[in-house]
This record gives C-alpha cells, sequence and structure tokens, in this order.
C-alpha cells in the first residue's frame, strides 16, 4: 500500500502542478488518435483521451516544461497562503462549498505524507542501539544498527523478539525500508482517528458531522506533515531551526477555533485531550510498527 499512496500523492503533484498547453490540441472534428473517433473537444468523448498532438519540437517542449515549472495551477498559491496562515478560512470554505479554487484535502495530505519521509531520507543516519531483555548474551554488531541482548528471562516472546532483532541486524537496509513502507501505510490512519476523536469531543453539538472532521483532519495534518519536512530540512542547516515546532500548537489553536467557532477554553481543553491522544497513539503506533517489521523481516 505504501507504494500506492507514494503512486497517489505523485499523481496528485503532476496534477497539482500540470497545466493544459491549449496551442497544441488536436483540431475539432479530426479522429481521435486513439479509436478514430472525431473530436468534440478537448477530450474524446469516447475513450476520455485528450485530443493532445505532442509531434513537436524538442526546443518547444523544453520551453513547455520550463513554462510548466514557473507557472503552477493556481489553486496552489490559493491553497497554501491558507493553509499556512488562515487554515481556519481553507476548512469553512471548502466545507462551505467553495472548493474548486484550492486543492482537494486528501490530494494535500497524500503530498504532505510522502514530502515527510522524503524529508527524513536527508537526515543523517544514525546508528541506534537496541537493548533487549531476552536469552542470550551476546553482542551482534550490523552495519547501520547495534544489537545489545541482555539475558533476564526466557520466554517465547523474547526468544522471538531475539531472533528477529539479529536478523534484522544482518540487514539493516531491508529492515529499514519494511519500517518506512509500513509508517506510510500507518500514517494514513492518522486520519479516521483524528476525526473519530473529534466527533466525540463534538458529539453533542448539532450541525457539525463527521465529514466536517475529516476535511478539517485532512488540512491540520497536511500543515503539520509540511512544517515537520520544513523542520527536518532547515535543521540539517541549524539545529536552531527546530524552534519551528513551537508554530504546531499556535496553528492548531488558531485553527480548532476558528473552524468551530469554541472560545478559548474550549478550544484549550480540546487541544489537551488531542495532545495527550496522540501521545498514547504515537507510543502504540511506533510499537506496532517495530512488532510489524519484526515480523516481516524474520520472514
Amino acid at each position: 500500500m505504501a507504494q500506492e499512496i507514494e503512486a497517489a500523492a505523485l499523481d496528485s503533484v503532476v496534477t497539482t502542478l500540470g497545466r493544459r498547453m491549449p496551442g497544441h490540441a488536436v483540431p475539432l472534428g479530426a479522429p481521435c488518435p486513439n479509436c478514430d473517433t472525431p473530436l468534440a473537444g478537448p477530450w474524446c468523448h469516447a475513450c476520455g483521451q485528450p485530443g493532445e498532438d505532442y509531434h513537436r519540437s524538442l526546443l518547444k517542449l523544453s520551453r513547455e516544461a520550463i513554462d510548466g515549472l514557473f507557472d503552477l495551477d493556481g489553486r496552489l498559491w490559493r491553497t497554501l497562503p491558507d493553509l499556512c496562515f488562515k487554515p481556519a478560512r481553507l476548512t469553512r470554505r471548502f466545507l462551505d462549498g467553495h472548493r474548486i479554487g484550492q486543492i482537494p484535502p486528501f490530494r494535500l495530505f497524500l503530498i504532505a505524507v510522502v514530502l515527510v519521509f522524503l524529508a527524513a531520507g536527508f537526515e543523517p543516519q544514525g546508528k541506534p542501539v537496541v537493548q533487549l531483555n531476552g536469552p542470550g548474551g551476546d553482542v551482534r554488531t550490523g552495519e547501520g544498527i547495534n544489537l545489545k541482548v541482555v539475558p533476564v528471562r526466557d520466554d517465547a516472546t523474547a526468544v522471538w523478539v531475539a531472533a528477529r532483532l539479529k536478523q534484522a541486524a544482518k540487514d539493516p537496509k531491508a529492515f529499514e525500508a519494511t519500517l518506512t513502507e509500513w509508517a506510510q501505510r500507518l500514517a494514513v490512519l492518522a486520519l479516521p482517528l483524528s476525526a473519530s476523536l473529534l466527533g466525540l469531543m463534538f458529539f453533542w453539538r448539532r450541525g457539525v458531522y463527521l465529514f466536517d472532521h475529516l476535511i478539517f483532519s485532512m488540512h491540520s495534518l497536511s500543515f503539520q506533515g509540511l512544517l515537520l519536512s520544513t523542520t527536518m530540512l532547515a535543521s540539517l542547516i541549524s539545529g536552531w531551526f527546530q524552534l519551528l515546532f513551537l508554530i504546531a500548537p499556535i496553528h492548531l489553536f488558531a485553527h480548532l477555533r476558528g473552524t468551530y467557532e469554541l472560545g478559548v477554553f474550549g478550544t484549550l481543553w480540546r487541544m489537551a485531550v488531542l495532545f495527550v491522544s496522540s501521545i498514547i497513539v504515537l507510543v502504540l503506533a511506533l510499537s506496532a510498527l517495530v512488532m510489524i517489521g519484526l515480523a516481516e523481516i524474520g520472514g
């Protein structure tokens, strides 16, 4: 599924940044290159293929590619400023039906997820130390992983974990790839979990539905993902850029209060619940991620 997420996000980037080139359309009435149906517009109404003529010089193709890089879809420039500085307005406008002028929330979320993993790939790789309470007593060191097995008890779970950790130490790159793949899958689960939690905190309010919470969660998590990506990349220059993480609670406060029209106290206690719940979910997700990774590397 991780590959599907990357493919969907890549398609989202292309769709978001893409632009039609009207100067190279096949003339109306000409046969569709795919099914020979006479064209009545920019798309073939029979097979759906765009009626474009790709036979043009390399110079024109290069010029169009450069033009496409600088002439981005207008929705990008309307969505990102609102997402960063006026998130409540972005969410409220979508919920009120003003949607054509902004990037679809789920597409934005997928792009943010992939950007987080791409940014994480630029971080310098250390050598994590894994200490296991289990049978043994030997120390195994693999490339990228230092594995230390401390003899404490001899039960089936400890034996299973010890065997898998030793296998992971022998092939750390495969283990890391497995963790990354499953981390992308688990990241998508943040949407229904966040929306469900918001639903519990607003279950008494009329006119607020699960769909509203999903849109809020997509916009909020998209911003947090973009902030995390930016901070990780900027921290490669200076550690002081980690202070950018302080923007996260400020943004969430403004987004939550503005979208749901809450008071200061109502916003703060919901933020506290979200924070504690996020910590719990994160610990459980990381534990599940490691166990799934060990299970797959052992298989």
